[in-house]
């Protein structure tokens, strides 16, 4: 179960670009990578399905009232993100968002709530849009909701 206090000791994306960023972020207190160029980013902590450990990646988020929404691309990968996988065992994660750390919950968008999430998301960046035409696989929208 991954909390807020686990996003100091998890282990980092394997991918350097993002590790750096990542570790950026929470150096600086959400000071650096929290946004840029009208793009927000937060970091999310989750525990690994297999390993058991509490695991960090940044993640490109909008917002849905109180809860924060992020998209599963990974890319336009053919699978789906590690983070997500592991949110589908242990919904439990840890979330820096700017200098607020807090508790949450994750859950895949419902089929009602995923248009909406789809369009307010790909206005944001239009990247998904392009992502999505790289694989056959629907991405996952995942809204996460503090719990503290």
């Amino acid at each position: 179960m991954a909390v807020a206090d686990d996003l100091d000791r998890a282990t980092d994306s394997p991918r350097d670009l993002i590790a750096e960023q990542t570790r950026k972020y929470l150096a600086s207190n959400g000071a650096e990578g929290h946004e840029s160029n009208g793009i927000y980013t937060l970091v999310l902590a989750t525990t690994g399905r297999k390993s058991g450990i509490p695991r960090r990646t940044c993640l490109i988020y909008g917002t849905a009232g109180e809860d924060f929404v992020v998209i599963a691309s990974d890319g336009g990968s053919d699978r789906d993100p590690a983070w997500f996988k592991n949110i589908q065992v242990d919904p439990s994660v840890g979330v820096q968002v700017g200098d607020r750390r807090f508790t949450a919950r994750a859950r895949v968008a419902s089929p009602d709530e995923r248009e909406a999430l789809w369009a307010q998301m790909t206005s944001m960046l239009s990247l998904y849009d392009e992502y999505s035409q790289k694989t056959d696989r629907e991405f996952p929208i995942v809204v996460i909701t503090p719990q503290d």
